[in-house]
């Protein structure tokens, strides 16, 4: 029988036939589209025919598009439905794929090809396109060790591989943990909890097999519970077990990974002739250099820091008011900030959320990209990796366009945080493929017959991840490699962040924030009051990032450290950090820095395309329209439609004109006042 995962897919836009795919077809798929992949590089190297862009570059693009295919179906089940069949198959594949990778960078008759390409560059008569694609081939060989001889280059391939292996495991100790904590609720620990958070924690202990309510430690239910549950004790536990992620002891324990990957990371980096892993790593981000960096996260971070210490003496003022001695703690800040919301701005979280339904803000975010790019979503029925997955044909003009596909719920088999990943990136190098496109979100699932019920900062994350989606699915582009968001990893959140100021529009939300039992809309009052709070809040926010940002950088930027917890602790000490605030993501399930290179170095991103989001987002203000047409056709033909076929700085320019400051920035998260 024909392996599904191989075979062409006849299903409606090409998508993956769950129905018909086991666990048992994902290692022979693999191990096929690698033996193949391995004889299409093989032979572009040992052709004798002079090299072309065509018959080297476009065909080493070619030569993966069956494993893209295989991996893109894998990975994206694998990280929204994992079992223990799927682990294994992660810890298996990651060695192999990097030993892959290793292969076609050691090749030298394929990099000697690629090297006469680039010499010869200036007669190629290529497009502006071929020429991106070849400087990114090239670089990419380059900053992979390509030029690399014996020892070291071998010595190289053994640290990818191990650096593939720990990635792995940090990941799936770090879902081993989020998946085992929970914590039973008797009807007398449920005190303060409103009834949205009682529903969610019985729908947790149904999933769980619970006898009734538990608190878990998916971010959709502990904050909640964080910021209403008036039993410090047990907010104390659950806070200390939900920081505590990755640093249990035992064989989930992430904190010798981290240390292991930090050594290794600066290795790499030197073998390749860099100082330290961040210069190597922002070498080719916008940022360019540590300093720049860290220049950014410390003009945010004094006055984001002055803000919360501001904020905490408040706090702490409401703690002792309640009879409570001693200093505010980390698990007081969200119960009294909620109680301050409240009072300050007459806002009721219990009292908003029904007007924040899932399925209407999913509405109002098609709505939106409708008004700006002509996007039109219809419904698809057929089979998908999981019950609680909904499927859309996303057309423009009767055109298909791409097709996307929403995971909104937490579930014990899915990784905590939320992502956008495309299963098939758009390219025109075999046809005109269009993108099948995923975003995935942990949002409390509720009970059997009952709406689901978003928090104001669960509705800016479905946005964020579906501006991430409109960036793939907007992409126009010749090649793969250049498809989407393959762009700069500090550009890559400008387009999801931009898109997340348009949740604030006060139309969008007086057209879909209705009430969930009544279907009425939110009232004007609330409504603005929910966006006058919007930079409620914001120091805590802010000083929990850049925190982890600085905390990042510097186990990069300098020697390895030979305990990261120790060099963490020092930082925040340097830092002056706030005892009631601590970092949003500690060491050990720091997922971001160690589950794979993507954001070492580099979570610094998110605050870097702020910059960038706040700026942009001002030209439709400056315009008198937030659906200003020519500006949002402007927006898709310089940065969402141009993946990575253009340095991330000219595509910037290319839309506003100039690169931006970071006033914007601190002005729209309320700090430009703070220090």
């Amino acid at each position: 029988m024909t392996n599904p995962l191989l075979s062409d897919w006849t299903t409606p836009f090409g998508l993956p036939p769950f129905d018909q795919i086991s666990d048992d077809d994902y290692a022979p798929a693999v191990d096929a589209a690698l033996e193949n992949a391995r004889a299409a590089f093989a032979a572009i190297a040992q052709s004798t025919e002079d090299p072309t862009f065509d018959n080297t570059i476009l065909a080493m693009e070619l030569a993966e598009l069956e494993l893209n295919k295989v991996l893109g179906t894998f990975y994206g089940v694998a990280g929204a439905d994992s079992n223990p069949k799927r682990e294994d198959l992660q810890r298996e594949f990651g060695p192999k794929l990097s030993a892959f990778g290793s292969e076609i960078i050691e090749n030298k008759a394929l990099f000697a090809r690629v090297e006469s390409l680039w010499q010869q560059r200036d007669d190629l008569d290529l497009t502006e396109e071929q020429q991106r694609v070849l400087m990114l081939t090239r670089r990419g060989f380059v900053r992979q060790g390509a030029q690399l001889e014996g020892a070291e280059a071998k010595r190289l391939r053994d640290v990818k591989s191990r650096l593939t292996v720990l990635g792995t495991e940090f990941t799936q100790n770090l879902l081993a943990d989020e998946r085992d904590w929970m914590m039973p609720l008797a009807q007398d620990d449920m005190a303060g909890l409103p009834d949205f958070v009682v529903a969610t924690a019985r729908a947790a202990g149904e999933e769980k097999g619970a006898d009734g309510p538990v608190v878990t430690l998916s971010r959709s239910l502990i904050v909640p519970f964080l910021q209403f549950s008036s039993r410090r004790d047990l907010r104390q536990k659950a806070y200390e077990a939900w920081t505590a992620r990755g640093a249990n002891g035992g064989k989930t324990d992430n904190r010798a990974i981290a240390a292991e990957t930090l050594k290794l990371r600066e290795e790499r980096a030197q073998l390749l002739g860099y100082d330290t892993f961040a210069d190597y790593k922002l070498e080719t981000e916008m940022a360019g250099t540590p300093k720049a960096v860290r220049d950014l996260l410390m003009q945010v971070w004094e006055p984001a820091k002055a803000a919360a210490n501001a904020d905490a003496d408040c706090l702490a003022a409401m703690l002792n008011a309640d009879g409570f001695d001693g200093p505010l703690e980390p698990w007081d800040w969200r119960y009294y900030s909620e109680k301050r919301r409240q009072a300050e701005h007459d806002l009721d979280e219990a009292a908003l959320k029904p007007y924040l339904q899932l399925d209407r803000m999913i509405e109002a975010s098609f709505a939106c990209a409708t008004r700006l790019f002509g996007l039109q979503f219809q419904p698809l029925d057929g089979p998908t990796y999981h019950p609680d997955v909904r499927q859309w044909d996303v057309t423009r003009d009767g055109e298909h366009v791409a097709v996307f596909i929403g995971d909104y719920f937490a579930r014990g088999s899915k990784r905590s945080g939320a992502w956008c990943m495309a299963m098939r990136a758009q390219h025109r190098m075999a046809g005109d493929v269009r993108p099948l496109v995923v975003n995935v979100c942990n949002f409390a699932k509720p009970e059997d017959g009952q709406p689901a019920l978003l928090s104001y900062d669960d509705a800016r994350t479905l946005f964020h991840e579906f501006g991430h989606a409109l960036h793939q699915m907007l992409s126009d582009v010749t090649y793969d490699s250049i498809s989407g968001t393959s762009v700069a990893r500090d550009f890559v959140e400008l387009p999801s962040q931009l898109y997340e100021h348009w949740l604030e529009v006060p139309e969008v939300l007086a057209e879909f924030a209705t009430h969930a039992d009544t279907g009425e809309p939110m009232p004007k009052v609330m409504l603005q009051r929910m966006l006058d709070a919007a930079t409620y809040d914001m120091g805590f926010q802010t000083v929990e990032y850049v925190a982890s940002a600085l905390v990042d950088l510097a186990f990069h930027d300098g020697p390895a450290p030979q305990d990261p917890m120790q060099k963490q602790a020092e930082v925040l000490e340097d830092l002056g950090m706030p005892h009631a605030i601590r970092m949003r993501h500690a060491t050990p399930h720091f997922a971001h820095v160690f589950a794979g290179d993507g954001y070492s170095s580099g979570y610094y991103s998110y605050m870097w395309s702020e910059v960038m989001d706040a700026d942009a987002f001002a030209a439709f203000e400056e315009a008198g329209d937030p659906f200003d047409p020519a500006l949002a056709k402007k927006l898709e033909d310089t940065v969402l439609s141009s993946g990575g076929s253009v340095d991330a700085a000219e595509l910037y320019k290319n839309f506003r004109g100039r690169l931006p400051g970071v006033d914007a920035l601190l002005k729209g998260r309320g700090l430009d006042q703070a220090a």
